[in-house]
């Protein structure tokens, strides 16, 4: 039950992601190269794309 709960909150989450790349203002290379990735990868692609994605903050001087 517990590996369930996990793979509902990671498909959700996963969800949640591609939606706000899709409705994003990024380039349409750039929505397909996080789409791909969070598929392929499910919990690293959304990590990274938590961190660095269309709309991550990017820290410049």
């Amino acid at each position: 039950m517990e590996y369930g709960l996990f793979g509902l909150i990671v498909l959700i989450l996963d969800i949640y992601a591609i939606y706000q790349i899709l409705t994003s203002g990024a380039s349409t290379l750039a929505k397909v190269l996080w789409t791909l990735a969070i598929l392929i990868l499910p919990i690293l692609g959304f990590i990274v794309w938590l961190l660095a994605g269309p709309r991550g903050r990017s820290v410049r001087a």
